[in-house]
């Protein structure tokens, strides 16, 4: 028989409906029991793709023996971290407390208020070596609550009091350009020179912290942050880490060379890394950066985009059980397909040997430069570059035969706001009006299903949209908007963008401390409520409420949003300084709001050529302190202060350029407008 999260949407509790487990979903009915019984909880929190996850699920929630035990001593709970980011986050920090580590999945067992007292990530079924086994966990536990009470009550008061403590102080100072420097001099100093990315194995792409490099390439011409940011791009599109024949990036690396990755696909990570190739592409012109944005986000529209608009969470690591095996080749697969003659080009290129990469197959990487494989082969750059493209094709073809991993059709807002701003932005600066249309299709599906009340839903399933969103689903998605506004010039998306940031005043700032919290004033009250200001895998959402409400203010003149904006910056820029690769994202907010960013006004007919030439002088290079409006003719009575007073010159499309409060003589010739944007 089913359990109850037969009833939820989320693929990944749906996945635990058959445990003879009696799992309860995050709710008062689970937390009732549990007060009425006086047992402790056990809080499971996993994700659909997370390979350990589901060793873990076959290993112990499938095992008669130890789900009785759970059943007879604990109120069991499993959470979707991907849906409920607030109770994961509380959590994650009480277990890191606890172990020095964390991950998923993660066990934690609380009192039945909800203070954790015990916890861990993965347990085996039996010891192992180290490590207890899952049923000594459980009974040692509830040993401890019915026996040891004052213990385990006290512990939980000191994890509770570590919870509800400011983790950073705010340190107010003034905003300069020392506190992009320092930061500047920190990335720099942690960059693996030889494979590129920060650190060793594990090895993640942190696209935040490239973008954070380019801009300051941008701002004071270092050549060491552009080399960064081009050897970690070049090291991780040549490697295993990225779909050699399907497009877009697998999660990380588990070694330092980029070749073996973890293989799950998340939407988060495709969103920034494809706008991060974007910049670096609009900056360095190299065609192999607009080739991984292209490849990415085709992969995107092709297998993660929801009929109706909304993009799909993520695609699993595993199929028919074993992770990777969609992905990887033998010697014998690759003749099989491409024959005598292509198949020992395609595989000298990628690097398919009889011994293998990973479990004695092969994955796809660029090991040598292809001008070199042709030369030690003695063929022509011509020959090899023709067998790579054929052998692409046709390998993808036999993959799509194979089974494919599972694939979590959940829409989350906050996600979905971070594609569909990589498919505008990538669709305005390499003039590609159908990623444009995906962008906004994205735009009004979200605005239909999961706009509820005045406020942002979380998630979306099947039809069925649920959950307050969180400070990052409103603070991403106005992000996106603002974005889409400047792709297309149509009105209502500033307007939408507008009405969310309103919300995000509203329900979510901290008018007795400053900044935001995560969860808004109405939503139901947990042991904490968090306020996370790091930038991690993804971005916190007072990084991006402050980088959109920066450049919400620029278009609009709303002086609320700058101030909002400022106040955050003035409380942590000293600290994201001091640790630059934790706040990726609030540096680059911080650059772009002592940046002296350009206000580009565009008035002209949108179909003119003229207009569109000056679309592409602004839009065709990396500008990342910018806002841009537009507007088909005159806008004396718009309601956006870039294009008020802004008429045709000479009845001619026209762009306006200010800067710091002075503006430049209007414009109407691409080359005049491509010069002055140019010029320092």
């Amino acid at each position: 028989m089913p359990n109850r999260l037969i009833d939820e949407t989320s693929p990944y509790l749906l996945q635990h409906a058959h445990n003879p487990v009696d799992w309860y979903a995050w709710g008062e009915e689970a937390l009732a029991r549990a007060r009425a019984e006086d047992r402790p909880i056990l809080l499971s929190i996993g994700y659909s793709a997370c390979h350990w996850c589901h060793v873990m699920e076959r290993e112990s929630f499938e095992n008669p023996a130890i789900a009785r035990l759970m059943n007879e001593l604990f109120v069991n709970i499993k959470v979707d971290r991907e849906e409920r980011p607030d109770l994961d986050g509380i959590y994650m920090q009480a277990v890191q407390a606890l172990t020095g580590h964390g991950g998923w999945p993660m066990t934690v067992f609380l009192t039945p208020d909800g203070a954790p007292f015990y916890g861990g990530t993965y347990f085996p079924p039996e010891d192992r070596g180290h490590m207890p086994g899952f049923p000594r966990v459980l009974t040692g536990v509830a040993e401890a609550y019915r026996a040891r009470r004052a213990d385990v009550d006290k512990n939980a008061a000191q994890l509770r009091e570590m919870l509800q403590r400011k983790i950073v102080p705010p340190q107010t100072g003034p905003l300069t350009p020392a506190l992009l420097d320092r930061a500047l001099q920190g990335v720099i100093g942690s960059i693996d020179w030889a494979e590129g990315g920060f650190g060793g194995a594990p090895k993640f792409p942190q696209p935040m912290t490239l973008e954070f490099l380019l801009r300051q390439h941008v701002r004071t011409g270092s050549g060491q942050a552009l080399r960064a940011v081009e050897l970690t791009l070049d090291k991780m599109a040549d490697g295993g880490i990225y779909d050699q024949l399907g497009g877009g990036f697998h999660r990380y690396a588990v070694d330092r060379i980029w070749l073996v990755p973890h293989f799950e696909k998340m939407l988060y990570d495709n969103a920034q890394l494809a706008r991060v190739y974007l910049q670096a592409f609009l900056a360095t012109g190299s065609p192999r950066y607009r080739q991984v944005v292209e490849e990415t986000l085709e992969y995107v529209r092709r297998e993660m985009t929801h009929p109706d608009g909304g993009f799909y969470s993520t695609q699993d690591a595993d199929s028919e059980g074993e992770e990777g095996k969609f992905f990887v080749w033998t010697v014998e697969e690759v003749d099989a397909l491409l024959g005598a003659e292509d198949g020992p080009l395609f595989r000298a290129f990628f690097d398919v040997t009889r011994a293998g990469n990973f479990e004695h197959q092969n994955i796809l990487h660029i090991a040598e430069p292809a001008e070199a494989v042709a030369e030690r082969l003695g063929v022509t750059l011509e020959r090899l570059g023709a067998a790579i493209e054929r052998g692409r094709g046709i390998l993808h073809a036999a993959r799509e035969e194979r089974v494919h991993p599972g694939r979590d059709e959940k829409v989350l807002t906050a996600w979905n706001g971070m594609m569909m701003r990589a498919f505008a932005e990538a669709g305005a600066a390499l003039e590609r009006p159908d990623w444009v249309d995906v962008a906004a299709r994205n735009a009004e599906f979200v605005m239909r299903e999961l706009w509820r009340d005045g406020r942002l839903l979380r998630t979306w399933k099947d039809g069925c949209a649920k959950l307050n969103g969180y400070l990052e689903d409103h603070a991403c998605y106005a992000d996106a908007l603002v974005a889409l506004y400047e792709a297309t010039f149509d009105p209502r998306w500033l307007e939408d963008a507008q009405t969310i940031a309103d919300v995000i005043l509203d329900r979510f700032a901290d008018t007795e401390s400053g900044g935001f919290f995560d969860t808004a004033s109405d939503h139901e009250q947990l042991v904490t409520r968090p306020k996370d200001i790091f930038d991690n895998a993804t971005p916190s959402g007072t990084s991006v409420a402050v980088d959109m409400l920066s450049r919400l203010a620029l278009l609009t003149g709303d002086e609320r949003y700058r101030q909002a904006a400022e106040g955050v910056l003035t409380m942590f820029a000293t600290i994201a300084s001091e640790h630059p690769t934790s706040f990726g994202r609030l540096l680059c907010a911080l650059d772009f709001a002592i940046g002296r960013p350009r206000e580009i006004a565009i008035v002209g007919p949108f179909e003119s050529e003229a207009t569109r030439a000056l679309r592409r002088a602004v839009f065709g290079r990396y500008l990342p302190n910018r806002v841009v409006a537009g507007s088909p003719g005159p806008a004396d009575g718009d309601t956006i202060p870039l294009l008020q007073d802004r008429p045709l010159r000479d009845g001619r499309p026209t762009a306006y350029v200010c800067e710091g409060y002075v503006c430049q003589t209007p414009m109407t010739g691409a080359e005049e407008l491509t010069a002055l944007l140019t010029s320092g």
